[in-house]
């Protein structure tokens, strides 16, 4: 089931409204009843399956060396 996420014309209300069947269908506002909204451009959160050194947390304090918890070997895991 889809979430997406809206904006209505009329009172500038953001919100999200699961859409089954039709994702064309018109969604109204919660607030104001308004049948003029849009859907909006989503960012989705993911986990990272690959990490980059630039992106790991240091641990230059318990791994002498890598720099990063990603370099592999570390005690934290990574």
């Amino acid at each position: 089931m889809p979430i997406f996420e809206y904006l209505c014309n009329e009172c500038g209300n953001k919100f999200e409204e699961i859409v089954m069947g039709d994702r064309d269908k018109v969604v109204p506002c919660p607030k104001c009843g308004n049948e003029k909204t849009e859907k909006q451009l989503s960012v989705i959160g993911g986990i990272s399956m690959g990490g980059s050194s630039a992106a790991a947390p240091s641990c230059e304090s318990c791994c002498p060396g890598s720099g990063s918890c990603a370099g592999g070997g570390c005690a934290h895991g990574g």
